[in-house]
């Protein structure tokens, strides 16, 4: 009743607040704004007329809606990559018009990989946000030929690399699954191929991705650190194309263009490593390599129809599978590793009327990982995974030239497997117990403001109500001091486990200062109700989501940020200075000693810990847009801290990715008009690991004694890339380019993780104890071959 009451409070607050906006009498112009030459969505294209010089943008569907006092205006359009475009309206009614922006010819005086000549830096509320889209990242070098978003991303300050051969990515202190990853708004749980060197995102099926690393609006729940939000492209409406590349480790191709000219379109991407291909005939039968196979492989697909001026309808897809393999026929030993993401979204875009957006969703998620081993008769399994329905409405309302309403109801209905193990030798099975799953739903009511109070003041205002319910069938176990036979409660089918519940506020504000700078500050509170447990130092497909229950509390996280932005020479240099706080509660980790168990009359959760946490830092950016040589330098000096009870005899020790020195320089540089050289160059704080600080010897065994957690800090990690991408000529129906890219230029050896190795006799009291280190790549070349017709 309690829950039920808050809802109609805050529902009612929602339309007082709608219809107080609703009571203003203005006319609107509104519609579309499209590729030219494609027709496909450009989002976050600026829409604004001069006097007064009010604006808005495109939403993730290309839709604008700008609502003003009757009159005689010029509409502007500015679009990166595009030509300026206007129209004279003559608002005396609402009035419906779409843009179509045509791309502007390439020339060798104005390379424009990172921003547009507008100032929405300076003028928007947004704190911590960075667009990019692929054109921007292709210039950039990537590891064997692969152009990555998430590497990208991983340049920008306050965003820290887990290192090489890690798949998380950690944002102002917060942990890898405190990221919510979004793929055309389902979410992806794990984003990574081969260990992290790969990303999931396939470069030809992405039109864009939006970073928020602070305050996110009240659209966005379920995380702590940042959101990714990655929109693929729709398919050429116009014509059928078909691009591709083939490089040293995998090749991949898309194929797009119109079911219906004009009126629905299609987009087919697929990608393949053929490591296993070209590797495996190479390695001889002696070597300890034989039989062991890895490739990964993505599928994307999309379709769109325009069912009328005021309905459009979209279904997307993506399927990623890594798969590692080993067979040994000489030992009769088999195993099969596969583990990736499958997503789906149906979505249906309406348009109640100029003002009124509504995007309807349905979208299926499903990440899974499995272990399968075989050795004569005797088998052994290994699973876990995540499985999830969302359904929500989402509507945009823009009642006048100052503000810009969101407001939603989003329902997700959450399958866990946390870890299960099955075994059998022969026709013998062994009793593992049961398949253990956790469900639970999670829901949230939001709206969001973004309004203007002066020419100077702009304020974004968010409030988001969430609850989550863990319900049955579930059997919680619990230790009987009594008794070796742990207690049991047995929960029937949607019998409710725990629930839990909070306001989520956000708050920016924009006060700008001149045309040229302005201060934003920014508030958010976030409620998180899933959680990731990990035993390594590093994010590896093993590692478990489980959500909060009656054991497990939901993760709280507060961040306070301020900031100073400033403009130089018409935009051409853009320069930032972010301060930020963060402070976290519920985190969790494994108890000390603690390994996952079979799970057999057990709960995985028993096995944790909690703790709280807090980080602080500072972020220096540096970008030049445009002319023959642009890109950015990021600086970021951070602190990140955790305290459990249970853990480092209840002492403060660093997060493992503490790092309080991260620094980034990306360049690019056109020479004539064929050659583009770029290169990146980063530097880390080495990671923080735990390690022996002596060691006994006690009844002729070597027992170590290890010191503070997380004390010792591994060597600091650098890297330089270089690239040149040599282009074809454009005027030919049939184009292509050449890439060539060196990773990790000067070979420098960074530490991947540290081990000992042991020589002489403990007898013979000559025993020496070396600590080692091991990296992954030296100095990497790469070509890379892609093609357009």
């Amino acid at each position: 009743m309690r829950k039920t009451i808050r809802y109609g409070l805050i529902v009612c607050c929602l339309f007082g607040w709608i219809s107080h906006c609703v009571a203003q009498s203005n006319f609107t112009v509104s519609g579309f704004v499209k590729d030219a030459q494609s027709g496909e969505s450009l989002i976050g294209a600026s829409i604004y007329v001069k006097d007064p010089l009010v604006g808005a943008s495109t939403n993730q569907y290309g839709f604008y809606s700008l609502t003003l006092p009757s009159g005689q205006y010029n509409v502007f359009i500015s679009y990166l990559g595009y030509e300026d475009d206007s129209v004279s309206i003559d608002l005396t009614d609402n009035v419906r018009h779409q843009f179509s922006a045509q791309p502007k010819a390439i020339t060798t005086k104005t390379v424009e990989i990172t921003a547009t000549r507008d100032n929405q830096n300076i003028e928007s509320t947004e704190m911590g946000v960075t667009k990019l889209d692929m054109k921007q990242i292709e210039l950039l070098p990537a590891f064997m030929g692969e152009v990555d978003l998430l590497k990208t991303i991983q340049l920008l300050p306050g965003v820290q690399s887990a290192g090489d051969g890690n798949t998380g990515f950690y944002v102002r202190g917060g942990g890898p699954d405190q990221n919510l990853i979004l793929l055309d708004e389902a979410v992806v749980y794990n984003a990574s191929h081969l260990l992290g060197f790969f990303s999931v995102f396939n470069a030809n099926a992405v039109n864009s991705v939006k970073l928020y690393k602070g305050g996110m609006p009240a659209n966005y729940g379920g995380r702590l650190a940042s959101v990714v939000d990655v929109t693929m492209k729709e398919g050429n409406m116009k014509k059928y194309e078909v691009d591709g590349g083939v490089g040293l480790i995998s090749s991949r191709l898309t194929v797009q263009g119109p079911i219906k000219k004009d009126t629905s379109s299609f987009i087919i991407s697929a990608r393949r490593t053929y490591i296993d291909v070209l590797v495996t005939p190479l390695i001889p039968d002696t070597s300890r390599f034989a039989g062991s196979r890895y490739y990964f492989y993505d599928l994307n697909g999309k379709f769109n129809y325009i069912l009328s001026d005021k309905d459009r309808l979209y279904l997307s897809g993506y399927l990623g599978r890594d798969i590692f393999n080993f067979n040994n026929n000489e030992d009769d030993f088999l195993v099969q590793t596969p583990w990736g993401n499958s997503t789906a979204s149906l979505r249906w875009n309406h348009l109640f009327s100029n003002r009124l957006f509504l995007n309807t969703s349905l979208i299926y998620t499903d990440y899974r990982f499995r272990f399968a081993a075989e050795q004569g008769d005797f088998n052994f399994e290994l699973f876990s995974g995540i499985k999830d329905w969302n359904l929500h409405f989402d509507f945009l309302y823009v009642p006048s030239a100052r503000h810009n309403i969101k407001f939603g109801l989003q329902n997700i209905y959450h399958t866990f497997t946390p870890g299960n193990i099955s075994a059998s030798s022969d026709e013998v099975e062994f009793n593992t117990g049961a398949i253990i799953r956790q469900h639970a739903f999670e829901e949230a009511l939001y709206i969001n403001d973004e309004f203007s109070v002066s020419d100077r003041l702009k304020i974004n205002a968010g409030l988001r109500f969430s609850t989550f319910w863990q319900i049955g069938p579930f059997t919680r176990y619990t230790d009987n001091e009594l008794s070796p036979i742990p207690d049991t409660t047995v929960y029937k089918t949607f019998d409710k486990v725990a629930s839990y519940s909070g306001l989520e506020p956000r708050l920016s504000l924009r006060y700008s200062l001149n045309h040229s700078s302005s201060f934003k500050a920014g508030f958010t509170h976030n409620y998180q109700y899933i959680h990731l447990a990990s035993l390594s130092a590093v994010s590896l497909p093993t590692d478990i989501w489980v959500p909060s229950s009656d054991v497990v509390k939901p993760q709280i996280g507060t961040q306070y940020a301020i900031g100073y932005f400033r403009n130089f020479k018409e935009n051409t240099y853009e320069t930032s200075v972010e301060v930020y706080y963060k402070n976290m509660r519920n985190l969790i980790e494994y108890k000390e000693g603690s390994l996952p168990d079979d799970n057999v009359a057990n709960n995985p959760d028993n096995n944790f810990t909690f703790g709280e946490g807090y980080s602080y830092g500072a972020e220096f950016f540096f970008k030049k847009r445009l002319g023959k040589l642009n890109g950015w330098v990021g600086y970021t000096w951070s602190k990140t801290m955790r305290q459990f009870d249970d853990l480092n005899e209840g002492k403060e020790f660093p997060a493992r990715y503490d790092r309080r020195h991260d620094l980034s320089a990306v360049a690019a540089y056109e020479a004539g008009k064929r050659w583009v050289f770029s290169g990146t160059f980063v530097y880390g704080t080495g990671n923080a690991i735990t390690l022996p600080s002596a060691r006994y010897s006690i009844e002729g065994q070597i027992v170590n004694e290890y010191g503070e957690r997380n004390g010792i800090r591994m060597a600091p990690y650098h890297r330089l890339d270089v690239a040149a991408t040599l282009k074809g000529k454009t005027d030919k129906r049939f184009q292509s380019s050449w890439t060539f890219a060196v990773y990790n230029v000067y070979s420098r050896a960074n530490p991947y993780f540290i081990y000992f190795d042991n020589e002489g006799e403990l007898e013979q009291g000559n025993l020496e104890v070396t600590a080692k280190q091991v990296s992954l790549f030296p100095v990497l070349p790469s070509v890379t071959w892609n093609f357009k017709f």
